[in-house]
């Protein structure tokens, strides 16, 4: 049998230690041993492979399933609204940058005649922008 320390002692340390290593992790951010989007891209294979043995498990409800509706709210509540609005805050020029291209297909695209509220005719418009939008997207 291998030699571990209790859980309970493992996790008091867990929790005692690695809040003080945010020092560590910056460091680690701005000067990786190698570059990311390199290592990450040429792993395209594996992630390929991995999400394929994912499905086939089907991980990912099983997955949701394990943690249940109550504990995405509860983490969702005590950790995700605090980190909600630095997020944003964080994002703003990304999401500028990648939502500009979108809004220029929506703004060149030439809609069908509005008719009156509740007019059925009125979902022309919705699909044409929806359509170019997926044009855009696939790149066509």
């Amino acid at each position: 049998m291998a030699d571990i320390k209790a859980l309970e002692r493992i996790r008091e340390k867990w929790a005692r230690v690695t809040p003080q290593r945010a020092e560590d992790y910056a460091a680690g951010v701005s000067a990786p041993r190698k570059d990311w989007a390199k290592v990450t891209s040429a792993a395209e294979a594996s992630y390929t492979a991995g999400v394929q043995d994912a499905i086939a498990r089907k991980a990912f409800s099983r997955g949701v399933l394990a943690a249940g509706t109550a504990t995405w709210q509860s983490r969702a509540a005590s950790v995700g609204v605090d980190r909600w609005g630095p997020g944003i805050q964080a994002g703003v020029a990304n999401y500028e940058k990648g939502f500009a291209p979108y809004r220029e297909v929506i703004q060149s695209v030439t809609l069908p005649p509005a008719y009156p509220r509740g007019d059925p005719r009125n979902y022309a418009r919705v699909q044409a922008i929806g359509e170019a939008l997926r044009k855009k997207k696939l790149g066509k």
